[in-house]
């Protein structure tokens, strides 16, 4: 049975629930091994680019694509300087560029997701929403083989290099059916992807990926069994405006996440829009 979402009371509550349950007794430090995504608008599906291009009465028609899609954009966007990279590099580099893939975008920072969550004007009046799925819970229901690679590296989230260690390309990830069987032939792999440029670093960014590219992330979550693995907290509509104030204040802005002239013009562009005429001082209110 699914998790119920939480909703935030109000600035402070939201920054509880966010970075709650942080500390790790055995290093002393308040280090989440959490996954962050924020959205827009709370009732959208974790749908992939992958599973978009089919729109939602056909999320099989961009999976059945995949290999035909990649092997074109490896062809075009092909140099000497990135020949001998992986699989798992060239889907890293396909989804930072806006390919359609099975991949999705987490952070590490819920401050990054609370940014995605409340950049969007246009859906102001729609309650956002960020999840939080704990990557080490997730990470337990992959196959023995993945978590041996985990365990020999020490690491809680996988590299490129990793994962090639494991499933080199992605028809070995998809052909040892037997293996995902116990599984219910799905499980989720969060990875780190290469450090291409300043935006997948401010951003904090990694990965997840699944074997069965039709799958919704939403659906996989709430499956009975996985109450566990995430939390959804949903940022009222009326707290949103007082949220993107304070991010912008803390500088948690597209100047920061999109280094360069294209993230500076999309800050200065929301950064001076009209503000919506119904916002209000939601400090000391109460928004349960």
């Amino acid at each position: 049975m699914a998790n119920d979402p939480i909703r935030a009371k109000n600035w402070s509550d939201l920054h509880r629930l966010l970075f709650e349950n942080t500390w790790q007794d055995d290093i002393k430090r308040h280090r989440a091994q959490n996954a962050y995504r924020g959205v827009t608008t709370a009732s959208f599906k974790l749908s992939t680019s992958l599973i978009r291009l089919g729109g939602a009465l056909h999320p099989d028609h961009g999976p059945k694509l995949e290999m035909p899609v990649l092997r074109s954009f490896k062809k075009y966007a092909y140099t000497d300087s990135i020949k001998d990279y992986s699989e798992w590099f060239w889907l890293s580099l396909a989804q930072h560029h806006g390919m359609p893939t099975r991949l999705l975008d987490w952070t590490n920072s819920p401050l990054v997701a609370l940014h995605f969550a409340t950049y969007d004007f246009e859906a102001g009046d729609k309650d956002a929403a960020v999840w939080c799925v704990d990557v080490h819970a997730a990470h337990q229901l992959m196959p023995a083989s993945f978590r041996a690679v985990l365990k020999k590296h020490g690491a809680f989230i996988f590299t490129p290099e990793m994962l090639d260690e494991v499933a080199p390309n992605l028809e070995t990830f998809l052909a040892d059916a037997e293996d995902y069987a116990q599984f219910g032939g799905n499980f989720m792999v969060f990875f780190e992807p290469p450090a291409l440029d300043g935006r997948i670093t401010n951003q904090f960014a990694f990965f997840s990926v699944m074997p069965d590219a039709t799958t919704y992330v939403d659906d996989w979550l709430e499956m009975p069994g996985h109450e566990s693995l995430y939390r959804k907290i949903i940022i009222p509509q009326q707290l949103k405006w007082e949220v993107r104030n304070k991010l912008d204040q803390m500088n948690i802005t597209e100047r920061v996440l999109f280094p360069g002239l294209d993230g500076l013009s999309r800050w200065l562009s929301r950064y001076y829009s009209h503000y919506p005429d119904d916002a209000v001082n939601t400090e000391d209110m109460d928004l349960d």
